[in-house]
């Protein structure tokens, strides 16, 4: 690993601390859930430990520095100009999602995505009482497009548009053009866009993701706990230019109580915006290098998994067709044979089955121990089945 300011090596024993990754099953190695296994920014912990001393944990406002702290990020990083006025707080991207399902779409309504995408966007329609409509990403020549056709003619027959901006799983960012399109075709059809911009800073070194422009069709979901590793503390920002629009979610986000704010939040936030931009730098590097290590391994040891590349997200796609075995099959295998926990292509949609989701945002010790289990799995299936088909 290249130099850093920060550590990136420690492995931190997470067990425990009522960790989802580490405490909720019983894996050895788990590299499922999107929250990463390093040491959170230095500036954040000493922020939260300072509050943390003052010995009264009582209810908290949302302040405007909380604010101010997102709107000179996106300033300074994307040039991308947001006001107070056209902002909403809410305790996390997909409470503050399922609010705007309830308020702006009617049961029984269509909501389209586009799949393979983050599983947790099917539960959140389906458990409102809204049927998901997908608009399947072409897969060619080991990348994803859009298929603008099918777009456009679902489009037509929904009211609002789940966007995954840069998208998870695959790890793509989308171009201007693309987004310029959707937004073309949003209009079009009178359609209200929500993009889910979570993974928006963790692109590769020198790469930038590209914000889905303003307009009064267009509500963006913005947060640092992917970025700074602060997913516990439960806060996000709601950013929509359409006042009338706007209102409509404040107000559903205060009846489903999601408006409200962890002791703790706006102290990490506010770290993490305000001071902690060099290890976010620092990070970047390390995860790309990770990605390399992934690609090395995979193309000299295991070449029958492919990786799917990418630019965005610590989340690696993993072409396991060759394989010939239903990713949750897969899944389930490699979790009783060798304790590694990789999520089921399938759990992203059915055109997603023929894949893995890896996550690789730990120390390299952790990386190279999955990528070893992986093979071992890998070459266990594949001596079993032959087995199989001798006898």
């Amino acid at each position: 690993m290249k130099n850093t300011k920060y550590d990136f090596e420690s492995v931190v024993d997470r067990h425990n601390t009522d960790s989802v990754k580490w405490d909720l099953f019983d894996d050895d190695l788990p590299m499922w859930v999107a929250d990463m296994d390093f040491k959170v920014a230095p500036k954040i912990s000493e922020a939260i430990l300072e509050r943390a001393n003052h010995p009264v944990y009582g209810y908290t406002i949302v302040t405007d520095e909380l604010f101010d702290a997102y709107i000179s990020w996106w300033d300074r990083r994307y040039g991308l100009k947001m006001s107070r006025e056209d902002m909403a707080y809410a305790m996390g991207v997909m409470p503050s999602i399922s609010s705007m399902i309830r308020c702006l779409t009617d049961v029984g309504d269509e909501i389209l995505i586009q799949t393979p995408v983050y599983h947790v966007f099917f539960y959140v329609i389906e458990e409102n009482d809204r049927k998901v409509l997908e608009n399947e990403l072409i897969f060619e020549n080991g990348e994803y497009k859009i298929d603008f056709d099918d777009l456009d003619e679902k489009l037509s027959k929904v009211k609002m548009m789940i966007l995954c901006n840069p998208h998870n799983p695959i790890g793509k960012i989308w171009s201007r053009e693309e987004l310029d399109r959707i937004d073309e075709l949003c209009r079009k059809h009178d359609v209200i866009l929500i993009s889910d911009e979570i993974h928006c800073d963790l692109t590769d070194p020198g790469v930038k993701y590209n914000p889905f422009r303003a307009n009064d069709n267009v509500i963006r979901c913005l947060s640092p706990s992917k970025s700074f590793n602060i997913a516990g503390y439960q806060s996000s920002v709601v950013h929509a230019t359409n006042p009338e629009l706007l209102e409509k979610i404040k107000s559903q986000i205060h009846i489903d109580n999601s408006d409200s704010c962890n002791v703790f939040a706006t102290t990490a936030v506010r770290s993490a915006y305000n001071e902690s931009e060099d290890w976010l730098e620092e990070l970047r590097e390390v995860l790309y290098e990770n990605k390399q290590i992934v690609r090395d391994y995979l193309s000299e040891e295991l070449p029958i998994v492919k990786l799917i590349e990418c630019d965005a997200t610590y989340l690696l796609w993993l072409d396991c067709s060759a394989l010939n075995t239903p990713s949750k099959a897969l899944s389930e295998f490699l979790r009783q044979n060798q304790g590694l926990f990789i999520s089921a292509g399938s759990d992203f949609g059915q055109c997603g089955d023929n894949f893995l989701r890896m996550n690789i945002a730990c120390p390299q010790k952790l990386l190279k121990e999955g990528l070893d289990k992986l093979k071992a799995g890998v070459i266990a299936l594949n001596n079993i089945n032959r087995l199989s088909k001798n006898i």
